[in-house]
């Protein structure tokens, strides 16, 4: 009985060193194409058409806007666009010059050609819930002139609080303000979602 349990042990423990050799071949593949320069370009170069696509079409749809009603200027509409223009663009242009952008100095050039489309990306979904809250309650006769100020100032901080970062970055550079950099931005994302949540869904 103890030879058969020592066995069926012994099994089961090839049986998983077979599995765990499996897995980590299978997962050699991903350290392969991470490794691979080509593989790098191909991504970087599929992201950029990408990002080039969703830019055109909002310049697209900026156009069409203007040419049928040209007569209302900037309205929300036209200027969401034309930040979505702006963001996607900027996007593209940063993957299809990747490598360059990788080899810019002082180090805070990188940072802020990296970063500012997401700032640009904030700023456009912002007014986006701001659209979507100023039509949220003029459905319900309240007042909105509160709204648009607290748009502004909204980000104005966001901006003052990025640019300040940058700044300190550029003037010591230590990695504690990239990754105080990165969580802002992961909470002002979250910020933006949260007003996804509160006005989007009504």
């Amino acid at each position: 009985m103890g030879r058969s349990s020592g066995s069926s042990v012994g099994m089961a423990e090839s049986a998983a060193a077979v599995i765990a050799y499996n897995l980590r071949d299978s997962s050699s593949w991903w350290h392969d194409i991470n490794a691979s320069l080509l593989w790098q370009d191909r991504i970087f170069h599929g992201l950029a058409i990408l990002y080039g696509l969703v830019a055109v079409v909002a310049l697209v749809q900026l156009v069409r806007i203007q040419v049928r009603v040209p007569e209302y200027g900037w309205t929300t509409q036209k200027v969401f666009h034309f930040l979505n223009f702006v963001v996607n663009a900027v996007r593209a242009a940063v993957f299809v010059f990747r490598r360059q952008v990788q080899k810019l100095h002082p180090e805070i050039l990188q940072h802020v050609l990296l970063d500012m489309p997401s700032l640009a990306f904030f700023t456009t979904y912002a007014l986006l819930v701001l659209f979507w809250a100023e039509i949220y309650y003029q459905a319900r006769a309240v007042s909105t002139d509160g709204l648009r100020p607290s748009f502004f100032t909204i980000n104005a901080a966001v901006y003052v609080v990025q640019i300040s970062m940058w700044l300190i970055f550029w003037w010591k550079p230590i990695p504690v303000v990239v990754i105080l950099s990165k969580m802002f931005f992961a909470g002002v994302s979250l910020f933006a979602a949260l007003g996804f949540l509160l006005y989007g869904g009504r």
